[in-house]
């Protein structure tokens, strides 16, 4: 399960998440890390969000942080998905998605660690990402660059996403054998 901030202006507009640019440098790090492609994390890893809906604009023109009460009238829809789902593994991507679970007051402190989480009456890991915004250079310098390698291949080395990838090969197996 991967868990966001909140849907951005063209989200709605393209009925998937993560599509603009945050999504494809998610999307490549997941690629490049865990040799799984866009079109299969989209049909096999479920996504969530903090908030539901788009927050809006700042007056400068950035896209507004959802508020506490935004936070809090979403919550149960999260905490409904987990129980429902019962994942294995949560990974929240972004401050505002992580501090959900952990306190995180720095990047720093919480990406590239695998914390073990209860959640709406469920346990599972926890493997925070920070944000593949390009509003943030925290993922392109030191020492969230390193950072963010390392918290890949925790997520790589996964037992969720190891099931995952031989899941999907014996699929590709059977595929080819027909």
């Amino acid at each position: 399960m991967l868990i966001g901030q909140a849907p951005g202006p063209r989200e709605p507009v393209l009925q998937r998440p993560f599509a603009h640019t945050a999504g494809k440098t998610l999307f490549q790090w997941f690629e490049a890390f865990c040799g799984i492609n866009e079109s299969i994390i989209r049909s096999t890893i479920y996504f969530a969000a903090v908030c539901r809906c788009f927050p809006g604009k700042t007056p400068a023109g950035g896209d507004r942080v959802p508020a506490p009460d935004e936070i809090r009238n979403c919550s149960s829809w999260m905490d409904d998905e987990i129980e429902i789902l019962k994942p294995r593994l949560i990974i929240p991507v972004g401050r505002l998605a992580i501090a959900q679970f952990i306190d995180c007051e720095k990047l720093e402190s919480v990406i590239a660690r695998r914390f073990r989480v209860t959640r709406a009456q469920r346990r599972f890991d926890l493997i925070p990402l920070p944000h593949p915004s390009g509003a943030s250079p925290w993922h392109k310098i030191s020492p969230g660059k390193e950072l963010l390698e390392r918290a890949l291949k925790l997520i790589a080395r996964h037992p969720a996403i190891d099931a995952l990838r031989k899941k999907l090969k014996q699929k590709s197996e059977k595929t080819r054998n027909r």
